[in-house]
């Protein structure tokens, strides 16, 4: 039987595997090296200058077997009952994986393209600006998440459901490791790989996979979906529909409510990106210990009640670079990634403040007032930079102090910055909870209100302002029989391992309709 063992273990130990069993055998009280052991668990807990891992790891005994890693059947769905996913994200992926675990065939239509040909669009929008409108860092293969980071860790408390999703992602040739990490993640580099091999999986087992194929129009009639168009141009013959276009796709959320598909405003967040170097983070968080090849970069969350509204760190990227996240060329987005190793010399977060319908006076008719709100602070952000995809920055103290800013140390940010007073880009409500909120978040981390450190702006594609009501019980649409909203698009979700919860669920949703119709 196995023997769960609790440790605390310096980081110049972590990976001494003849430590780490000399440590067992004192907490055990053994004697002898005849047992093995494998990771649960393991956090860091930088909260003291003595920095520790906290690690949890089963222990066997000689002869007895360790666990067996968790396997995965996928029928093929060739000749099967298709089910329509709407998105290649996360949501739209594993909805198509679980499709084939359960003997349906996915048929998956996405706007944008394949990872190889969107990583060129990516190219031409870092280097000239232009951005295309279905292949950006929003849209394609993988969606936000392919390009945006590939952080893996979510506050679901379904932890079985979470434990499958790391699984899936190690079983497609992500490292082991994200199942053990507390806060793991992929990176930016090695997700695309993963993300074509669950693709080829679905493709090889029956399934289709449909690249620049927008969703144009719906056809709803009795109450219920009947088809969908495809590139203004085909019409598809489907009864149930999973849309997981994600939080940025606008022009589903028209589409939807020009066919009578009832839509609420939702809360979402909207603020900075402020960026300091990675070393300066390294410093506060390790007690003036900078990093080494004991430590990873350090991170941090970061929240405070000001006025009454959360504001908040969001998607903190430790040797990160700050993205241009737009969708449209009107606009300005910023978002935050890292790759694997998370090497580079900066550090970048989202800070954001709560964003509520009720801020607005005609938020009971109009469920677009959020949404509306987001593109109007992104449409200025993009007058105000001088667009080419330019984002307003100013200097962290400056910001604090009204400033502009005159000059600016080197930015992450490869399209380029502008000088802007943030005084001209933010309504008051919001500008002056963040300003008072970085006055108190370097009371908790002394050093991180400085003048080095830049803001970007805007960040403001935190979660969907559009929520598309569903039954709780069975995930369909209350008034529209056929229309599975899913995942963050939908307001369901938030990151990747939560968005790919929920497709799975949406799946598992509709297998249970189609069981209980043969039933009757």
């Amino acid at each position: 039987m196995a023997i769960l063992v609790q440790l605390r273990i310096k980081p110049e130990f972590i990976c001494d595997d003849f430590h780490i069993k000399e440590a067992i055998k004192d907490q055990l009280k053994w004697k002898n090296d005849d047992f093995s052991f494998i990771w649960k668990k393991r956090s860091i807990d930088a909260r003291k200058p003595q920095i520790f891992y906290n690690c949890t790891l089963e222990v066997f005994q000689k002869g007895e077997c360790t666990s067996d890693k968790p396997k995965f059947e996928f029928k093929n769905v060739k000749n099967s009952k298709a089910l329509i996913i709407i998105g290649a994200g996360p949501a739209g992926l594993y909805a198509g994986l679980r499709c084939l675990e359960l003997g349906i065939k996915p048929i998956i239509y996405e706007r944008g393209k394949d990872v190889r040909s969107r990583r060129r669009d990516l190219a031409v929008l870092n280097k000239t600006g232009i951005v295309n409108p279905d292949s950006n860092y929003c849209f394609g293969e993988g969606g936000a998440g392919t390009y945006s980071d590939g952080k893996l860790y979510t506050r679901s408390k379904k932890r079985g459901d979470v434990d499958k999703v790391l699984q899936l992602f190690v079983h497609f040739g992500a490292e082991e490791s994200i199942a053990v990490d507390a806060h793991p993640h992929i990176g930016t580099n090695k997700l695309p790989q993963i993300i074509v091999a669950m693709r080829e999986q679905i493709i090889n087992n029956g399934g289709e996979v449909h690249f620049n194929s927008k969703v144009s129009d719906f056809l709803i009639e009795d109450g219920g979906i009947k088809k969908i168009q495809i590139n203004q141009v085909n019409w598809i013959d489907c009864e149930d529909v999973i849309i997981a276009t994600g939080h940025s796709a606008r022009d589903m959320f028209n589409m939807l409510h020009d066919n009578g598909v009832r839509l609420e405003s939702k809360s979402f967040a909207l603020g900075v990106r402020v960026e300091h170097t990675q070393a300066l983070i390294d410093k506060i968080q390790y007690h003036g210990r900078l990093n080494d090849d004991y430590l990873p970069p350090a991170s941090y969350a970061l929240v405070e009640q000001v006025e009454d509204r959360g504001v908040y760190s969001f998607c903190m990227c430790p040797g990160g670079i700050i993205a241009p996240c737009a969708t449209n060329e009107n606009e300005v987005v910023t978002n935050g990634w890292s790759p694997s190793k998370r090497n580079n010399i900066y550090s970048n977060s989202g800070i954001v403040v709560a964003i509520h319908p009720d801020d607005f006076s005609n938020s009971k008719q109009d469920p677009f007032v959020c949404l509306n709100f987001q593109q109007s602070i992104e449409q200025k952000a993009y007058q105000l930079a001088g667009g080419q995809q330019k984002v307003p920055a100013q200097r962290l103290l400056d910001f604090v102090n009204g400033v502009q800013s005159k000059d600016f140390p080197r930015s992450s940010y490869v399209p380029g910055i502008t000088s802007v007073n943030f005084n001209e880009l933010l309504p008051p409500f919001v500008l002056k909870r963040l300003k008072k909120a970085f006055v108190l978040f370097d009371k908790k981390m002394k050093g991180f209100l400085t003048n080095d450190a830049v803001i970007h702006g805007p960040e403001s594609r935190t979660s969907s302002p559009i929520l598309i009501p569903r039954n709780p019980e069975t995930l369909e649409h209350p008034e529209v029989s056929g229309i599975f909203p899913c995942a963050e698009g939908a307001g369901y979700a938030g990151g990747i391992v939560s968005a790919a919860i929920d497709g799975m669920k949406c799946v598992d949703a509709i297998a249970c309709k189609w069981e209980m119709l043969t039933q009757k």
